[in-house]
């Protein structure tokens, strides 16, 4: 396989910014803002979703930047929550002031009637999967001026060509097509918007098994299952520097109209994962196996976390228009993680080894774990 240094083409699209009449226009809109004095006015802000993991952040963030935060959910689950490093004091001064909308997005005349008339100047969508789930929330806030969308570096068609840029191919395919028409229904609608495309996040609080499935495994002292070469290059980003990436766009004219990838500044390989995973959590260095997984059937069970293939962005577009870079690197960020969450016996979902079982039982490795 050919090295990891030996694919990173840089795409030169990416240099080459078209300002359309409308993008100027809708950049217009949002100039009302006094950026002259580099400081941002108080904003009656409406967060979708917000309960679990991004918005958590997220909203701290918007609290403490002085804005009016207020979160539409189901009422499911506690509107905050306690993070493992905050005072009580800072808790409930930070919860005492979000407000809550009980509501079900999908009900889409129910939405419409709690948000008409409530004057919301700017939406923060962390759930929307759906342009459909979209719409009713612009008709119900005609006058919004800036609709900011959180959708998925896996919107992008897997190319040969790497790291993606944001004016690369988009694959019309792709389980995250919802995001990719939600992006369109908003130019559409000449709404000033922007739009987050992550890649792998990562960080306390995570309900994906990214860290989470090896921090189970590198617990029990178990050989860590990755498929084929492990040279697999992707890229993983903290939660908080994704919250702060979000913010960053709030008011920001550059931003109205773009679509910007956010994740962390360095790329690694999945071997490179279970190896940072382990020193950021004091483990020792991991026994890596490697497996083919075309001679497995896994059924509807997934034996790694992430997509079998190259995987990663380029974030230099964020970074020159929003100022922003991210804070954490590798290693520093999941010690991060693993401390305010695994660390404290604080997990997602429960360690599930059987997939692991069928490779090391087909490679003929027996497993001597902890007890």
């Amino acid at each position: 396989m050919p090295s990891s240094t030996s694919f990173l083409f840089w795409n030169l699209r990416a240099l080459q910014r078209s300002a359309t009449h409308l993008q100027q226009s809708r950049k217009s809109r949002w100039a009302v803002v006094s950026a002259s004095s580099g400081q941002t006015e108080s904003k009656k802000i409406l967060l979708m979703g917000g309960t679990r993991f991004i918005g958590i952040y997220l909203a701290r963030l918007l609290v403490e930047a002085g804005h009016e935060v207020t979160m539409f959910t189901r009422g499911k689950a506690a509107i905050t929550q306690q993070l493992a490093d905050e005072s009580d004091k800072d808790y409930a001064e930070f919860s005492g002031k979000v407000k809550h909308i009980q509501g079900d997005r999908l009900d889409f005349e129910g939405l419409k009637s709690k948000l008409s008339g409530t004057g919301f100047e700017a939406v923060y969508d962390i759930n929307g999967r759906e342009a459909v789930e979209v719409e009713p929330i612009l008709e119900a806030l005609p006058n919004i001026k800036q609709y900011i969308f959180c959708s998925s570096a896996g919107v992008y068609l897997k190319s040969d060509l790497l790291p993606h840029f944001e004016v690369d191919a988009v694959d019309p395919k792709s389980r995250h097509k919802g995001k990719l028409d939600t992006e369109s229904l908003l130019q559409k609608k000449g709404v000033p918007w922007t739009s987050i495309r992550p890649v792998y996040i990562y960080g306390p609080l995570n309900y994906n098994p990214v860290e989470e499935w090896f921090f189970h495994r590198l617990k029990v002292g178990r050989p860590i299952p990755v498929p084929n070469s492990g040279l697999q290059v992707t890229q993983l980003g903290h939660v908080k520097d994704l919250a702060k990436a979000f913010v960053s766009v709030l008011q920001n004219p550059v931003a109205i109209g773009e679509v910007y990838n956010i994740s962390g500044s360095k790329y690694v390989t999945f071997d490179g994962i279970a190896r940072a995973c382990a020193k950021a959590a004091g483990f020792a260095t991991p026994e890596i196996v490697h497996y083919n997984p075309k001679e497995f059937d896994f059924g509807k069970k997934k034996a790694f976390p992430l997509r079998d293939q190259h995987f990663f962005t380029s974030i230099e577009k964020a970074q020159k228009d929003l100022g922003w870079a991210p804070e954490f690197g590798l290693v520093d960020g999941l010690a991060d993680s693993y401390n305010l969450d695994f660390g404290r016996g604080t997990f997602r979902k429960a360690a599930d080894f059987s997939t692991d079982d069928m490779i090391l039982e087909k490679l003929g490795i027996k497993v001597a774990v902890a007890a």
